[in-house]
């Protein structure tokens, strides 16, 4: 009973707050919104959590109601300023997933996760575009193109609603504590599912250029190569270098990982890098260079993440544009029901084609559900480069967005309980290690 209250009433401050004379102008918004998203939406995964649910799902449905396009509590220049902690939640919600990939561990199941991802993704984007293909006239998009300017534009939209969510699986495995092939297994394939289709995108949109006339040359792709195979290299020669720490001080943690985080994030904007993968590789180096003290560091970490992931899941719930639903909510979701349906049919045949467990394959798709950032991230070029027809896909996938990113954890979270993957970490516990101690009592 203490908890609700205690939300009650950090909501009500809030508003009085926010709604009276002098408004956040007179304040530090930053501070406030801050302040407000780690309480009440800590307190809110909470509650959540009583009922079955992600703590996720909690800081998502705080942010939904409490932002600017529900309550109003959090008002649009309160979510900007939280926009702010984005890029090094971020970094260090990849560095995690890039901690928890080791390739010496991984090397018995390389082949079977090979074939099951990729038979996966190809089941998946080909049953989307045949779905969007026979159903453009009822999408609201364009319904009068035809030939290529239909296969352009139906092969987009196909690439935007088959990604995943990285951040959101990375997320609830580092809240729940999981571990096991479930866990491993969907973010393996979140991970490498959303490389190959930002670069399937990158073609399709040069064959949408061509088709509506524009100038079909390669700079996109030159841009998404760039930003792919260069951010792997800055994360990969980042990562040796914090490896070298670690391995030869292995002190003063907390500064030297905020310092980390803070490089990668500023190199991301000053040179066109993408922070998400910059730090993934950073992660993958560390734990195959010096496995202990990375499985070390990565325990460390995720016990102490808790603060960036709730202000970083309370600002995404804030910036979820809820009207989209009541503009084009039938539509998505149909388009929802019919992703989710192809995820589990797709999953299960890439199973057996892969040799594996029935079980294991009817928990993966339940992690594959959630969207977030790579897709609106897709959606905003082609909506730039196409303004006649992409306003309409950017509010379909918005809203799509909208769904997924609610539902998606839910599902993922019942996955890993029913696999008992919960709770593994504490159980199994972080390896010992040999020579230079890892001092990690001030994370």
């Amino acid at each position: 009973m203490r908890r609700p209250l205690a939300l009650a009433l950090a909501v009500a401050l809030t508003w009085l707050v926010v709604s009276g004379p002098a408004g956040v102008g007179a304040l530090r918004p930053t501070a406030l919104a801050i302040g407000f998203a780690l309480i009440a939406a800590a307190l809110a995964g909470s509650l959540v959590k009583r009922f079955g649910l992600p703590r996720v799902t909690g800081y998502l449905l705080f942010g939904v109601v409490c932002g600017p396009y529900v309550g109003n509590i959090i008002t649009t220049p309160m979510a900007r300023e939280l926009q702010l902690i984005n890029g090094l939640a971020v970094v260090l919600i990849a560095f995690i997933a890039g901690l928890e990939i080791n390739f010496a561990r991984l090397r018995p199941q390389m082949h079977a996760m090979v074939r099951f991802g990729s038979i996966t993704l190809l089941l998946l984007y080909a049953g989307l575009f045949v779905f969007i293909w026979l159903a453009w006239p009822w999408l609201g998009i364009a319904p009068a193109l035809v030939g290529l300017q239909k296969l352009a534009a139906a092969g987009l939209l196909a690439a935007v609603v088959a990604s995943f969510s990285p951040t959101v699986t990375i997320a609830l495995i580092a809240e729940s504590r999981a571990s096991g092939p479930v866990s491993q297994m969907t973010l393996t394939l979140v991970i490498l599912g959303d490389l190959i289709l930002i670069l399937l995108f990158a073609l399709l949109m040069q064959l949408g250029r061509f088709a509506f006339g524009g100038s079909g040359d390669v700079g996109l792709f030159e841009s998404v190569s760039w930003e792919i195979f260069g951010s792997f290299a800055f994360g990969a020669a980042a990562g040796g270098i914090f490896a070298l720490y670690l391995r030869h001080v292995g002190r003063e943690l907390t500064v030297a990982l905020i310092a980390f985080c803070a490089v990668v994030a500023t190199a991301g904007r000053t040179w066109h890098l993408e922070p998400l993968l910059a730090a993934l590789a950073a992660g993958l180096v560390v734990e195959n260079i010096a496995p202990p003290r990375g499985d070390m560091l990565k325990d460390a970490i995720e016990r102490s993440a808790l603060p960036v992931l709730v202000v970083f899941f309370a600002a995404a719930g804030a910036s979820l544009q809820i009207n989209a639903l009541a503009v084009i909510g039938i539509v998505a979701l149909a388009v929802s029901v019919v992703r989710l349906l192809l995820i589990r049919s797709a999953t299960f045949a890439a199973g057996r084609y892969a040799g594996l467990p029935p079980a294991l394959a009817g928990w993966v798709w339940m992690g594959l559900v959630s969207q977030a950032g790579v897709t609106l991230g897709l959606t905003l070029i082609i909506a730039g480069e196409f303004p006649t027809w992409g306003s309409q896909l950017q509010t379909l996938s918005v809203a799509l967005i909208a769904i997924h990113e609610l539902v998606g954890p839910v599902l993922f979270r019942s996955a890993l309980v029913r696999a008992g993957e919960v709770g593994r970490m504490d159980t199994l516990g972080p390896p010992a290690l040999e020579g230079v101690p890892l001092d990690t009592s001030d994370l």
